[in-house]
């Protein structure tokens, strides 16, 4: 496996995976950005849908509690956060399925998908992985397909600027901070790509559409 195939763990390191839901319920405000996610994505009965690193499933449990007829899909490249993620289904009594595999090379085939999502997820990937994964979320959605995208962004005022400069630092999150995820996603096909909101920090909201034939 090469360098830019490493998986790496929530926090970096898999006794710091606990740690993780916490910090994002809150520091990260999880619940409001990821509730604002799943309104934009505007999901519709029936449509089949997949959290891209989905980690302990808590967006993917939302997805399915708010709009319970349809499909959600959840994947995830860390074994152990997908384990907790089907304690948690089980828990809240949801049907969803939970797959292991990688961003950017996705176990599923051509148009499989009406919704990609994914939270928080490409600044831990290289910028080669970065736009793998844009590639392999535009092949997997059907004509039409959107992408719903939560990541760190551009910083847009003084505050996010000064944490950028921090985070930057022990994250692979330059690309983000320098405003490049819009350019990847036109670079993988899409269009109508727009940031629709910006949160805490520089936690940006993305929509991207992939043509209709």
């Amino acid at each position: 496996m090469s360098q830019s195939n490493k998986y790496i763990p929530a926090f970096g390191h898999e006794r710091l995976t606990p740690l993780y839901d916490p910090f994002l319920k809150w520091v990260m405000r999880e619940e409001m950005f990821k509730r604002e996610l799943i309104r934009q994505a505007n999901i519709s009965a029936g449509q089949r849908v997949l959290d891209l690193g989905c980690g302990t499933a808590t967006l993917t449990i939302l997805i399915k509690q708010s709009r319970p007829d349809a499909e959600v899909v959840g994947l995830d490249g860390d074994v152990q956060v997908l384990e907790i993620g089907r304690a948690k289904a089980a828990k809240a009594g949801v049907d969803i399925t939970l797959d292991h595999g990688m961003a950017f090379q996705l176990p599923y085939l051509d148009g499989s998908f009406d919704r990609v999502v994914s939270s928080l997820v490409f600044h831990h990937l290289s910028r080669e992985d970065k736009q793998r994964a844009m590639n392999e979320v535009f092949r997997v959605l059907r004509p039409g397909g959107e992408l719903h995208l939560a990541d760190l962004g551009k910083p847009q005022h003084a505050f996010a600027q000064f944490i950028s400069l921090f985070v930057r630092r022990f994250e692979r999150a330059a690309d983000n901070f320098d405003g490049l995820l819009p350019e990847m996603m036109r670079r993988a096909g899409f269009v109508g790509v727009v940031e629709p909101a910006q949160f805490v920090g520089a936690l940006s909201l993305y929509k991207a559409e992939k043509p209709d034939l």
